[in-house]
């Protein structure tokens, strides 16, 4: 087969330095000259393929493929094309390695201050004071045992340690959650597959096997993955703007413009392409490749040769980096395997012209939060060693009347130094470093989890904002109903038949045209094919209304594949796609006598305006007038609508030979004067399990709103079925036009007010186009009419979906209905397409919240009482009764562990009980606060009575005033032991928010949360027996432990005390952590985040 390395293409950075291939006798046609012409465009383009190949078939031809029946798959084959012109993969960008993390964990700034300070408290720890007379230096230096002052050392080696831990389990949460998205990226990138035809055979593969020479059929709302050449199209349109930046979708066909490139949308039509170009030899990969993703050398370039290179970039880049900052998201539109949309350049690019990011609710919720709790901390810190400074310097050289020698100078700085230490351990425990860890792990858990319920989330906040969701906008095929479509009624020949007819009963000629329009007016991609299982339903492929019609001929016994045999795709002389404006499809056949004949189905009302003519009970046509159809609409649609079917109108015309040629672009004169051959009803029956979860969401508070293309009357028999609408209540239901007509003014402008006075009350609204959903998921987010701003979820899978989808707060795509254009442009994709997953969603949502909640009220308790002990213990014992090594075991039980045991909670359905939270709820409810200053006011009685007392109590010696180095003492570990104990218990406590009783519900069910408690006890017992001197621990004994564990059990006694306190008699209690309405992430922050995000965002677009 030749030299196979010859037609490879190797690449280095940004150059791209391209090997030429050879021809070998293997193709006809180089990676290079394939790559020449596809960065031609129209008549460019054309002109080239003419010249070189003839047309497409020269090229087929030459890529040893075939235009009906593709590759032969042949694994051999594929392995060849794939090193000769490449896979269709763009290589992702290197993860951060752990070396990497954890550097970055180092950079904390408390961290850094702690490490530098117990480099100082052991560096100091082995001065010797000089042979003499050290009692001048005062009292502070005496009081040390024998062998003591070799000991000094260990407190700062062991803060030291302590903070090689903190890093580590930092390190590793950052390199989980890194490796957990990465999970999911895979995972959708096993979920992106696309239509090839192999062997002859129509069948799915995923994006990355996709090979040159592949024919690959596009269909309204394909993505395309790879660049291809055109070989039959059907009014086919494709948004280019992602890569020309143009908004005007460009028309595509055989005589003018052929080429269809990768990152593109397909808005209108269908068609078959050759693929030429794949991975980084398509445009997007050339594009991704200039701007260094997957290239490490290009960090390292200089920053004017960047620019330089930048201006000689032609204008498709600069137009498609406009595209990009449009969308506010760079790479949105990538559809390749890819981790990484671009390094190097566009990262100087994003600085320069970063988008207005908006925070989540619960984002600047919690920023505000942190910030006032951080800036306490420091206050608390720093009155701390300012008292602890001033006591030393008053009490030593005022009330000791030392004067200040310079051989004590190393003894008083050792001083200084602790004191900083305790102060800089004050401010690390008040500091809530935990509460961006919680909201990580909370989502990244949250994330995973969805997954099994069928929601695979694309941006994380979207898991979040559900929980606040008011109104659900849904779709009815699929969503609310089982998409598993069947004509159950028909009305042929002027007769209505409330079950399929047999073939005998229909007139011949009717049956004909009934069977060839059908066959031929239905795209070719839908089809029924055998079930996979013995005594299974056949299964349905492509569209399902088609499905339905094709299901039809089958019961009347006929073969729509005879006639698609004899009247192949490319046969087809004009083909109207089907869109949301149009409603309808329409496809042109070209007789041999040089006459035309039309099929057209659709809406049945809009496809009946458009009858001239119906056939009759003997199968001929006659006069159909206004009146006649109205006679039908009374007597056969609204009757077919009102029992929840969808209603199709099957209809001809034809065009005589002699007559002059039509104008086929003239859409409205050439779908006109059609002769009805039938109306028939299909039934889509509701799903069993979807009455259930929209009651379920009304309990909860949120509103379900059906939008749908659906007749009003279909629409509203199935939003009764599914409980949207109950008899007798005073809602809407309207269709598109009424809808427009009540919002828009004399000018035609939409008005909010307008909009406002109708959608408190609409429930349904029907015949509505993806404009009118828009319209009105706007117009509900915009609103000022109720107290809350509405948070506004919206399902989708049409092309025209996108801009609901983007406009709503959380956008649902459906995962098998769904294009790939909505499923781009939603934040949540529902691999099942079920109401019930979205119910799911609300519940993972609103434990999210929770979840923070919960882990918040913990760690408040544990930092009231540490910081008050600290501060309390510093001003009256010279010294914290919590060391510094103990305050960073506790910081790590608060902070870490503490949020991956509360915030993986499951969720419940109790969850479901409440109305939502709102956006400018309060993170600490005024139940919370209760809590908290509840339980810090017993550990804190705790705490001191046994500080103060507790040497009494044991019959021990006091560990008050003790000498810098002295051993540590049995009175301070039980006050540590006790303290430690008190938060283990008090974090089972924390795990209700709302005044529960019963804190031990369902705690079995979280398998994490129990496994953390014991590991924590096992530890702390551990520290507590063999930490010795590194963590000024002492041995207790078996009795000492059970007053601990004892006074640790008291929380919970404590906490059924604190329930039974009605919060509304606490009226001095405030809440905590209010949300502002809109909180923008500054530019330096958002710089800096763009890198650490783009791989759980920007990465997980399809």
């Amino acid at each position: 087969m030749g030299d196979m390395a010859n037609n490879s293409v190797a690449y280095s950075g940004v150059k791209n330095s391209l090997k030429e291939a050879n021809h070998d006798g293997d193709f006809g046609i180089t990676l290079a000259e394939l790559r020449a012409l596809m960065e031609l465009r129209s008549t460019d383009a054309l002109r080239k393929i003419q010249e070189s190949y003839g047309d497409v078939y020269g090229i087929c031809t030459k890529l040893k493929t075939s235009p009906n029946e593709g590759l032969s798959g042949n694994p051999a084959d594929l392995e060849r094309r794939e090193a000769v012109f490449g896979k269709n993969f763009i290589p992702p960008k290197k993860p951060k390695t752990f070396l990497q993390l954890v550097w970055e964990a180092l950079q904390d700034v408390t961290l850094i201050i702690l490490e530098i300070a117990a480099i100082v408290s052991l560096g100091l720890s082995f001065y010797q004071p000089p042979e003499g007379d050290n009692t001048l230096c005062g009292e502070v230096s005496v009081g040390e045992e024998e062998g003591e002052g070799e000991t000094g050392w260990i407190e700062g080696a062991a803060i030291l340690l302590s903070v090689v831990c903190v890093v580590l389990v930092t390190a590793f949460n950052d390199w989980s959650k890194e490796k957990q998205f990465r999970g999911l990226q895979s995972r959708i990138e096993q979920e992106q597959k696309f239509t090839v035809i192999r062997g002859g055979q129509v069948i799915q593969i995923p994006v990355a096997d996709i090979t040159v020479g592949d024919i690959a059929q596009v269909k309204y709302g394909d993505l395309l993955p790879a660049d291809g050449i055109l070989i039959q199209g059907n009014d086919l349109k494709i948004d280019e703007s992602s890569l020309t930046g143009e908004s005007d979708h460009v028309k595509k066909s055989l005589d003018k413009d052929p080429l269809l490139l990768s990152g593109t949308h397909v808005m209108e039509g269908s068609g078959r392409m050759v693929v030429t170009a794949v991975g980084v030899n398509s445009q997007t990969g050339i594009i991704f490749t200039l701007l260094g993703a997957g290239g490490e050398e290009e960090e390292k370039k200089d920053e004017k040769k960047k620019e330089k290179k930048n201006k000689k970039q032609d204008g498709a880049i600069e137009n498609r980096n406009k595209a990009k900052a449009q969308d506010g998201a760079a790479m949105e539109m990538q559809p390749l395997k890819s981790e990484e949309g671009g390094d190097g350049d566009e990262k100087d690019k994003k600085k320069a012209n970063l988008p207005k990011k908006e925070k989540s609710v619960l984002q600047g919720k919690l920023t505000k939060l942190a910030v006032q709790i951080g800036k306490a901390g420091l206050l608390m810190s720093a009155i701390t060693v300012i008292i602890l400074v001033l006591y030393f310097v008053i009490d030593t050289f005022w009330v000791q009347k030392r004067p200040w020698l310079a051989e004590c100078t190393p003894i008083y700085i050792q001083y200084f130094v602790k004191f900083f230490i305790i102060g800089v351990t004050v401010l690390v425990v008040a500091v809530p470093e935990g509460l961006p860890l919680a909201v990580t792990i909370s989502l990244a858990y949250s994330v995973k989890k969805m997954m099994k319920d069928n929601n695979l989330v694309r941006h994380l906040d979207a898991c979040e904002t559900m929980g606040n969701a008011t109104a659900i906008c849904s779709d009815k095929t699929g969503t609310l109903t089982m998409n598993r479509m069947t004509v159950v009624q028909a009305y042929i020949n002027e007769k209505h038949y409330k079950k399929i007819p047999e073939p005998e009963a229909i007139p011949p000629n009717t049956l004909s045209y009934l069977v060839t329009g059908i066959s031929v007016n239905c795209a070719y991609t839908s089809k029924i094919l055998p079930p996979e299982k013995e005594g299974g339903l056949p299964r349905h492929v492509g569209n399902k209304t088609e499905c339905a019609l094709l299901g039809l001929l089958l019961d009347l016994k006929r073969d729509y594949q005879d006639v698609r045999n004899e009247i192949p795709e490319e046969a087809l002389y004009k083909v109207y796609t089907f869109n949301s404006v149009r409603k309808s499809m329409s496809t042109v056949l070209k007789n041999s006598d040089g006459s035309y004949r039309i099929f057209s189905k659709g809406a049945s009302e809009i496809i009946l305006k458009k009858c001239f003519k119906i056939l009759s009970a003997n199968g001929e046509a006659k006069v159909f007038r206004p009146r006649d159809r109205d006679d039908i609409v009374k007597t056969v649609i609204e009757p077919m609508a009102s029992e929840g079917l969808r209603t199709i109108c099957l209809a001809f015309r034809d065009f005589p030979a002699g007559e002059p040629e039509p104008e086929w672009d003239n859409e409205n004169d050439i779908v006109t004067g059609l002769t009805c051959i039938a109306v028939v009803g299909i039934e889509d029956p509701v799903r069993p399990e979807v009455p259930d979860a929209i009651k379920k969401c009304q309990r909860a508070g949120i509103t379900v709103r059906m939008v749908t293309g659906d007749n009003i009357n279909t629409a509203r028999a199935i939003a009764t079925k599914c409980g949207i609408l109950h008899p007798g209540e005073d809602f809407l239901c309207l269709e598109g036009k009424d809808f427009n007509r009540r919002i828009r003014n004399e000018k035609g402008e939409i008005e909010q007010e307008r909009i406002d006075k109708i959608w408190p009350k609409l429930r349904v609204l029907a015949r509505s186009s993806p404009t009118d959903k828009h319209t009105l998921v706007k117009g509900i987010i915009d609103s000022t009419v109720s107290e809350q701003r509405q948070v506004v979820a919206v399902t989708g899978d049409g092309t025209n979906d996108g801009p609901a989808l983007k406009k709503a707060d959380v956008g649902f795509a459906m995962g098998i209905a769904g294009t790939d254009v909505a499923k781009e442009a939603s934040d949540i994709i529902l691999t099942d397409d079920n109401f019930t997953s979205i119910v799911k969603a609300v519940m993972w949502g609103r434990n999210v919240y929770d979840s923070i909640s919960k882990f918040l009220q913990f760690q408040l308790t544990v930092n009231v009482v540490a910081v008050i002990v600290a501060f309390t213990g510093a001003c009256i014992t010279q010294d914290s009764p919590l060391k510094a090594v103990q305050m960073l075991w506790v910081n790590l039980i608060m902070d870490t562990l503490a949020s991956l045991a509360l915030a993986t909670e499951p969720p419940t359905e109790s969850l479901l009980l409440r109305k939502p939270y709102g956006r400018n709820k309060p993170l600490i409810s005024r139940t919370m606060m209760k809590n908290i200053l509840g339980h810090a006011f017993y550990q804190l009685v705790v705490v001191f009575t046994l500080l103060f007392a507790g040497e009494k109590f044991f019959d021990i010696d006091s560990g008050r005033n003790a000498p810098l180095h002295a051993p540590p003492s049995e009175h301070y570990t039980i006050v540590f032991n006790t303290f430690v104990l008190m938060q283990l218990f008090n974090e089972i406590n924390a795990r209700k928010i709302h005044g529960e009783r019963n804190v031990f519900e369902g705690i079995f069910n979280n398998a994490i949360f129990c496994t953390i408690v014991l590991g924590t006890f096992v530890i702390q017992i551990i520290i507590v027996q063999f930490g010795g001197k590194p963590f000024s621990c002492s041995e207790l004994s078996i009795e000492q432990w059970l007053w601990s564990i004892f006074l640790g059990m008291g929380t919970l006694l404590w906490g059924q005390l604190i329930s039974t306190i009605p919060t509304s008699r606490l009226k001095f209690l405030k809440e905590a952590g209010h949300g502002t309405q809109k909180e923008e992430i500054p530019e330096e922050e958002l710089a800096e985040d763009v890198e650490e995000i783009d791989h759980a965002e920007r990465e997980l677009r399809l």
